[in-house]
């Protein structure tokens, strides 16, 4: 059924979006460590990036949500950087988010706040690159559970150079502008309906989303999803947007062409992937492929997916979470210094949609050819 999940949403102004490619690379990561069940051909994930957003109002405060990862990751916290250094993972990043910015003509200090949508290691940078007017703002629950931050607190996961100095500011969603925007808890940040916090639990402590409005009449938003999903698949299908019967080849590009179909994709392919070897996802065409494996609350986290799928499923919202390696195909050339307000002009929502179905190539060749249940596709 279609979502009216902008209905719910206040009348507001706008801000301007620009998507930074933070140079973090995240490779060698099993599949199996961030969700499941299995897929046939899928042991390790896509080069995960991790993006960062700079948010703009119209009064020109910025924002930043996300950093990526630490150029000096191997120093931060031991708890982590002890964890990071055995696991086998291949951790690239070539220069700090500051970097990127001054380069766009963005100076540190013009920047109000930084938002970690939550303080695993990915995603919270290194604000020591920013002068201590900059403050870091985070979820509920953090500061109990965080501080007193490393070296203080030696099993903390974050450091003290990170905030020392600077405001920290956590969000309890008590505070006079909070509200409700579909299921979420949502803070109006600027107080005028263009940027909202959402509560989001359950892969960390204090996980945060971010809405922002990024056109009026109609009013479209970017839904910045940090980790509440590692992978489209955790999110779609779902009943809110089934599995299409046809998905035009222009959106899964790579996969037609290697499956040898011209126009479209058919979605019997896909459907059969959530019974094949052993996978028992159903109803098929409503359940997503996969469940998270990792984080702080798994079934809390499932039920906050189930909430994101309204949203996901409204034309007029894109859904971009922090790892999508499918972002970088689609809005290419777009990036930072560039603004992603015309998303839904470009088209983009309709090419990201399904195309991580392209990461199940080897499974939906094996399905084409009759292997598993059933026969030929």
């Amino acid at each position: 059924m279609a979502s009216s999940f902008t209905t719910t949403v206040p009348a507001g102004t706008t801000v301007t979006v620009r998507i930074i490619d933070s140079t973090s690379r995240i490779t060698k990561l099993p599949f199996k460590a961030l969700m499941g069940p299995s897929m046939p051909g899928l042991d390790d994930m896509p080069a995960l990036p991790t993006w960062s957003f700079l948010i703009e109002h119209a009064s020109g405060r910025k924002l930043l949500f996300d950093l990526g990862i630490p150029v000096d990751w191997q120093d931060t916290a031991p708890v982590v950087a002890n964890r990071l250094k055995t696991n086998g993972w291949d951790i690239q990043v070539e220069k700090p988010t500051t970097e990127i910015l001054e380069a766009g003509g963005v100076k540190p200090e013009d920047v109000e706040a930084i938002v970690w949508s939550h303080w695993h290691w990915d995603h919270i940078g290194n604000p020591s690159y920013f002068p201590p007017s900059t403050k870091v703002i985070v979820g509920p629950g953090f500061k109990d559970e965080l501080l007193p931050a490393y070296p203080t607190g030696p099993k903390s996961n974050v450091r003290e150079s990170d905030f020392a100095g600077r405001t920290l500011q956590e969000i309890t969603f008590k505070e006079s502008n909070t509200l409700n925007i579909g299921p979420f808890e949502a803070l109006d940040y600027f107080h005028d309906g263009s940027f909202y916090l959402l509560n989001t639990p359950g892969h960390a402590t204090g996980h945060l989303a971010g809405l922002a409005r990024t056109t009026t009449s109609p009013s479209t938003f970017i839904f910045m999803g940090g980790d509440l999903t590692h992978h489209s698949g955790e999110l779609r299908p779902s009943p809110h947007l089934p599995l299409p019967e046809s998905i035009p080849s222009s959106q899964l590009p790579s996969l037609c062409q290697a499956l040898s179909y011209t126009s479209v994709c058919p979605g019997a392919i896909f459907e059969a992937l959530q019974t094949f070897e052993g996978r028992s996802r159903e109803p098929a065409r409503t359940t997503p492929f996969f469940d998270p494996a990792m984080g702080k609350d798994i079934p809390t986290a499932i039920e906050t997916i189930k909430k994101t799928m309204e949203a996901d499923a409204d034309e007029n919202v894109l859904y971009i979470f922090a790892h999508d390696a499918k972002v970088r195909e689609v809005v290419k050339g777009n990036f930072f210094p560039g603004t992603v307000n015309a998303w839904k002009e470009k088209g983009w929502r309709d090419a990201l949609l399904w195309r991580f179905l392209e990461d199940f190539e080897e499974a939906a060749r094996r399905v084409k050819q009759g292997e598993g249940k059933g026969g030929k596709l």
